[in-house]
């Protein structure tokens, strides 16, 4: 089988991961790469990318995150790095460059041995005061939506779940 192929059908989010277990930056430079060749609308890269490996940035923005939700749990599932993907809202297809980009992510790491999973309410968080002191603390500017957080690290044990079937209606073909 062709290993692009098999590494898209293989991926899968992991909801538990070794807080401790810190991934080489070499891995995550390759990630962040690939994350920065997803299609964008006409070709225009409206979207950035926060790199955070400060486990004390990592919390706050957990802290943040699991605020939205009325929680005190750890949405990141113990992972040590996240990777933000925020987009340029001024562009007509931020929310799908973004959301390209965090495919792209999602599926590098699962290529370079590391294991992934997308974190909503990153539009929530960016859009509050935190959230924007975040944002200019960090030297960005501009009217960005914070599309997700790309969590990622080493995985525990047990922690890749099984494919579930696919649907029988997935793809209609018209021919």
């Amino acid at each position: 089988m062709n290993v692009v192929l098999d590494s898209l059908k293989t991926r899968r989010s992991i909801r538990g991961y070794d807080p401790d277990r810190m991934p080489a930056e070499e891995l995550i430079g390759q990630i962040i790469e690939a994350g920065t060749y997803a299609p964008t609308g006409r070709g225009m890269q409206s979207p950035r990318i926060v790199v955070v490996t400060d486990r004390t940035v990592r919390d706050r923005l957990s802290a943040l995150n699991a605020a939205v939700m009325g929680s005190a749990s750890d949405p990141f599932y113990g992972a040590p790095v996240v990777l933000v993907v925020l987009a340029d809202r001024s562009r007509p297809t931020y929310l799908y460059d973004g959301s390209l980009v965090m495919g792209n992510l999602l599926n590098a790491a699962h290529a370079v041995g590391l294991g992934s999973c997308w974190i909503h309410r990153a539009r929530e968080v960016f859009d509050s005061p935190e959230g924007k002191a975040l944002l200019k603390a960090w030297g960005i500017e501009g009217d960005y939506e914070g599309i997700g957080h790309c969590i990622l690290g080493y995985p525990l044990p047990g922690a890749l779940p099984e494919a579930q079937p696919r649907k029988a209606d997935y793809a209609l073909w018209v021919r």
